[in-house]
Order: structure tokens, then sequence, then C-alpha cells
């Protein structure tokens, strides 16, 4: 054989097995590789993300809260657009021309190949309409989601919203997607991962005109969605309903606690919204007022208002002062005089004053020479102070309360390094800081901080973590809820301070609850700015305290004036579940007295 039939061999040779390896690969590629099946069924295959329902939450006799109601997103995929009517589907959906333009050039921008969010949250009977039409839009499809719906337009700021997810949410947390919806605020944020569920997919075959043939490989490859889990909340619904009805037009807030449990009953902040104004196609638009509007109904005053607390505190400052054994039940200190200086009494009473009297008469000058005997203990005036700061912190003044209101503010204790700072170290004593002894100057508490003192004096000398959640489906809640937290005060102090709150609760109709013997104290604080706070810590009954509350109206004058009627109020319908017919004035006229329109700085 001569070399050129031999090179004639081997070319014939090379080609041959390049040929069977371009079979190979190409029997590789269409019949063994599923990614290049997937691909080739792509054109006709419409995967379509399943939204899990949020978990339902309740309150804690088993009514509904809040609840779901199904809406739907129009998804378009650019690349599989073809030339459509703007007209009708401008008309179908509701909007403008340009602002359709727009809405597809963000989805081009965002991506040619990925299908992303047209239109949102269509209702049902809007979406009946497009879906019959939807045929003739080659590229466009719809995804069903749920909204939130409320059984009462109540507890907005305990509740929360839902809004879509932003930048840092995606980044923080993979299961996210854009689009996606998440708890922004309340319950709805603190509970997400077990309100929000797990979303699925099921896969769909599609005809050249975008219609829905039939699912993909019997469904084989889809994924079920699980619903979120069910809440029940701590919250009494009809006691969060009437003192909602009690704050209207007026600013302050209202927190009642059960003292056994540390489970808040009701908290409330005025003015308030209706949390369905921030729910579905709207919300933005409805958020845009709410945050503009000059009375602030998005600031939470319950829970980041940071109120002096005024003659509330006035039965801490006592406690501390028996604990400390600087006062006793013999203690008495005269109203006027030198006793009184620099902080005289407000009102006429009987003098000398005792413990008992000093708390239902709520005299500055007792509580002045307690607070000084407090801080004169010590060889300095800074090692008394911190003693006696070291007390309210124990109360949970200046601290964070509870996990389950991770936006609520710490408040104000000023320190030993405050007063270093302003006066000097070494060169200030309790009469430079006499203003704490009477809860004003720089104490600034929250109304979650100080009905959390209310429980403390109702338990006689310790608290449990309030918190807003009772149980959730299927899971456990954190242990930390039942944990017992001492204040270090003796049994026995409680009780002269007790007797004196009793004494204030009795005798007077707007403060009184027929039948119950509970204990109370007003405050009114001084406001600078315009009529002074009204404020009032109460518990009920005396003996196996059920609710804890404190009420605080911002410009109510004296605290017998708004707030202790209302908190009466309040425990009069959690325990009696009605309101006594010779109360039924007060009630009315709480209800119906507007704080806002006769407030210049509104």
């Amino acid at each position: 054989m001569n070399n050129l039939s031999k090179r004639s061999y081997v070319i014939v040779a090379v080609f041959a097995v390049v040929a069977l390896i371009y079979a190979i690969l190409l029997f590789r590629l269409q019949v063994l590789d599923s990614d290049y099946k997937q691909y080739a069924t792509n054109n006709v295959l419409r995967q379509i993300v399943q939204y899990p329902a949020r978990g339902l939450i309740y309150d804690r006799n088993g009514k509904l809260l809040v609840y779901n109601k199904t809406a739907y997103d129009l998804l378009i995929t650019p690349r599989e657009v073809e030339k459509f009517d703007t007209t009708l589907l401008c008309s179908l959906l509701d909007i403008e021309q340009n602002d359709l333009e727009d809405r597809l050039q963000k989805a081009k921008k965002y991506s040619r190949y990925k299908p992303s969010i047209l239109i949102k949250q269509i209702s049902p009977e809007n979406f009946a309409i497009l879906q019959e039409q939807l045929y003739k839009f080659k590229g466009f499809h719809s995804q069903t989601r749920t909204l939130r719906e409320y059984t009462h337009p109540v507890a907005a700021h305990v509740l929360g919203y839902v809004g879509e997810v932003t930048a840092q949410d995606i980044q923080s947390d993979n299961y996210y997607k854009s689009g996606d919806y998440i708890g922004q605020s309340g319950v709805e944020k603190t509970y997400e991962d077990q309100l929000r569920g797990t979303k699925g997919v099921k896969k769909f075959m599609v005809d050249v005109h975008n219609r829905i043939q039939g699912s993909y490989l019997d469904g084989e490859e889809d994924e079920q969605a699980v619903i979120g889990k069910n809440l029940v909340s701590t919250l009494d619904l009809d006691l969060q309903v009437y003192a909602e009805q009690l704050l209207q037009n007026k600013k302050g807030a209202v927190v009642a606690i059960e003292p056994s449990t540390g489970e808040v009953l009701a908290m409330v902040s005025a003015p308030t919204y209706d949390p369905g104004l921030l729910v579905g196609r709207v919300r933005g638009e409805n958020y845009a007022k709410l945050l503009a509007d000059t009375i602030k109904p998005l600031f939470d005053r319950s829970l980041q208002a940071k109120y002096p607390p005024g003659s509330t505190f006035k039965i801490i400052n006592t406690l501390i002062g028996l604990q400390e054994q600087t006062i006793n039940t013999r203690t008495r200190f005269e109203c006027y005089g030198k006793s009184s200086t620099p902080i005289r009494c407000t009102h006429d009473h009987v003098s000398p004053a005792s413990v008992v009297d000093a708390v239902r008469e709520s005299c500055n000058p007792f509580l002045w020479n307690t607070f000084r005997s407090i801080i004169n203990k010590y060889k300095t005036s800074a090692e008394g102070f911190n003693v006696w700061r070291n007390y309210a912190i124990r109360f949970g003044i200046g601290q964070s309360l509870s996990e389950d209101f991770p936006n609520a503010l710490k408040g104000d204790l000023p320190s030993q390094s405050t007063y270093d700072n302003v006066y000097g170290e070494g060169h200030w004593n309790a009469l430079t800081v006499r203003s704490l002894a009477i809860g004003q100057g720089e104490l600034g508490i929250t109304p979650l901080q100080m009905v959390n003192c209310g429980a403390i004096f109702a338990n006689r000398g310790f608290y449990y973590e309030p918190h807003i959640v009772k149980e959730v489906e299927n899971d456990t809640i954190r242990s930390s809820i039942n944990t017992k937290h001492e204040v270090g005060v003796n049994d026995e102090h409680f009780i002269p301070i007790l007797e004196g709150m009793a004494e204030v609760a009795q005798g007077r109709l707007a403060r009184s609850v027929p039948g119950v013997e509970y204990c109370g104290k007003t405050g009114t604080i001084q406001n600078p700015h315009g009529e002074d706070h009204s404020a009032y810590l109460a518990f009920a009954p005396r003996e196996n305290p059920q609710i804890a509350i404190f009420v605080y109206i911002e410009n109510g004058g004296y605290g017998a004036t708004h707030a202790a009627p209302i908190a009466s109020l309040l425990i009069e319908k959690y325990l009696n579940d009605t309101i006594s017919t010779n109360r039924l004035y007060f009630e009315k006229q709480m209800m119906e007295v507007n704080l806002l329109s006769s407030n210049p700085l509104n």
C-alpha cells in the first residue's frame, strides 16, 4: 500500500472519530442531559410561585383579629411579549398609558428572561374581568397572593402591617425574592418567621396563546406551599376596642397587663389609625398621608413616648425609702416650713404626713425628704444616687423589657455621668436632682414600663416579661416569659403603699369600680408647653389582681380629670364586663371630650 492510501485512511479515521464524538455529545445533550430537556420545554412551561397564606391572629379568647383575602399579581416575561393592544390592557388594569409604559421599561431593565410583577394586588373582582382577556396578551400571566384583612379596625400599632421586601431584606434572608412581602412592624414583624409559611411552586404547560393547558408531568415536580402558623395573642379584643373608643380625639396611651403572667391585655396609642389603610395597592398612598399627619398617628406612644411619670413614680421612691430603711411607717414629714423647702405641696391635706397619707395625697415634701434621705444615707451623693438608680433598673426603668417589642425605647434614666458632665464630679447632690423625687426632671418612662411597675406592686415585688403572643400553632413560646424577675424589696414594705393607693381609688365615683377594691395612683405632670399631662397607674382587684393598667393623656390636666376615670372604666369593663348605670355619665364624658381641638400645638 502506498503512502497516499495510508494517508487517506488516516484522514477518514480522524473524521470518523470526530463524527462519533459529536454524535455522543448530541446524544447526551438531547437524550441523557435533563438540563437540555428542561431548556427545550421552557418555551411551553410556566412556573408559578405559590405564596402561602399568612397565619391567622386571634385574641386571647379565640376571637379572630387578622385573616387573609385573595388578591392577584400580573407578571410579565419581556422576551415572550408580542405586540398587544395597550389601550385594552390599560382599561382592564385601570392605569394610564404612560404608567404602563414605565412599568414595561422597568420590567425589561430587571430582566428580559425572568418574570417580574407588572401590577400588584389586583382584587378578585377586577381580576375576573382581566382573566377573560389574558389570552390576548402573550408573555403576561398571573399569580395568587393573600392580603391581610381585619375583623375590627383596632390594634394597628400592636398588630403591625405587611409590606414589600427591601434589598436589605433579600440580602439578609435568601427566602425572599423581589416582590415578596414581609412583616414591617408589630406582631407581623416580630413573628414573621412563624406567620409567613413556606412558598411553593407549580409548573404548567401553556399553548402558543399563553393559555394553561395542564399540569407539567402531572405535578410530579410541584412543591406545595405551607401555610403560616396561627398565633393566639394575649390581647382582649373587647378591652382593646373599648380603650380605643375612650382615647378617641386624645393624645396618649393605655397599656393593660395581667400581673400574674405579664400578658398584655390591651395596648393603645392615640391617635391611632385603621390597620386596613395599609393593605393593598393603596398602602403607599395612605402611608404617606399618615406620615404627613401632624398628630402623628403612626407614632407608637405606648412603646416610644418617653413621658415624665410625675406622681405615679412617687410610690417607687417611697418603696425604695422603706427598703433602704431611711423611712418607716412611723415617719412623718411636715408639709409646711423648712421640711417643705424647696418642693412644696400643691394642695392642703393632713400634716405631718405618714407614708399612707403621702401616697393618698401625693405629698411633694414627703417625697422630697424621702428621696433626700436615700441619697444622703451614703458617703457621697453619687454613691447614694447609684443605689437609688439600681432600684429603678430592677423595676425595668431604662431597660428593654421584652423581645416581643423590639422597637420599644428604653426611656431615660439619668446616670451619675449625666450629672457629672453637667455639674462636675462631686459638685451635685440630692438638692440638685430633686425633681426625680416627684417623677419629673430627667426621667422619661414609656407606658409599657410604667404598667410593668404597676404589675410589680400588684405582685408585691416581682414581674414577668410583658409579652403579646400567648401561643404559636405547633410551636413553643420562648421560656424567658416564664422567668420571675424579683426587684429586691421585702413584701412588708408594699403594705402601707398599697393602703394609700386603695384610699386614692375610694370615695370618688369617677375613680371607683362598683364591687371592686383596687389600688391606684394619680399623676399630674408639669408641662411647660401647655396644659399639664394626666396619668393614672392602677391594678385590680387589690387581692389576687387580674389587671394592671397605666393611662397617660397628653394635655389632660389633673390625673383625676381624664386618666383616672378612663382607667377605672377599663378596669370595670374587664372585671365586670359592663359599666354600671351610675357611671355611664363618665363613660359618655370621656368618649366625647376632644383634647385635640383644644390643644393649640396640634
